[in-house]
């Protein structure tokens, strides 16, 4: 069997649905976890969806995607903006990263600006709620 693609989630996105839902919409996690199985069955792909609030256990999931994953969609959440660990783990990762935000971070503060992600993704989804989600899984189908 091929290679999942690993879905991570970073700090606080397990609070969807009642955390700002005018800004992050009133999807949980476990919504968007439903919608990448069903468009990841549809496009042939397997998907592993994970969340954490831990920076090292995100770490040590990107390390992981290394060796058992065919590529990386990232909603680093906060650590997209702090965390230089993140940003060294991905840049060893060797399979695609697509940086994925459910809200556009360009029309939000200015530190949401500064990405540790961007540089070593392919490409980045902000703005589009759950449906970014969908978006990269379409755009991993197209890269692996």
């Amino acid at each position: 069997m091929a290679k999942p693609v690993f879905i991570l989630n970073g700090p606080n996105l397990n609070m969807l649905g009642k955390r700002e839902p005018e800004i992050y919409g009133a999807q949980t996690l476990d919504d968007i976890a439903r919608l990448c199985q069903s468009k990841a069955e549809a496009l042939g792909l397997a998907i592993d969806f994970r969340q954490t609030n831990h920076e090292g256990e995100l770490v040590s999931q990107v390390q992981e995607a290394r060796e058992n994953a065919c590529a990386i969609i990232l909603n680093a959440a906060a650590y997209t903006h702090t965390s230089i660990a993140v940003h060294d783990a991905l840049k060893m990762a060797d399979i695609p990263i697509i940086e994925v935000h459910l809200s556009n971070v360009y029309k939000r503060e200015e530190f949401r600006h500064k990405s540790y992600v961007s540089g070593v993704a392919q490409g980045v989804i902000c703005g589009f709620g759950a449906q970014g989600y969908e978006l990269a899984l379409d755009a991993v189908a197209k890269l692996v």
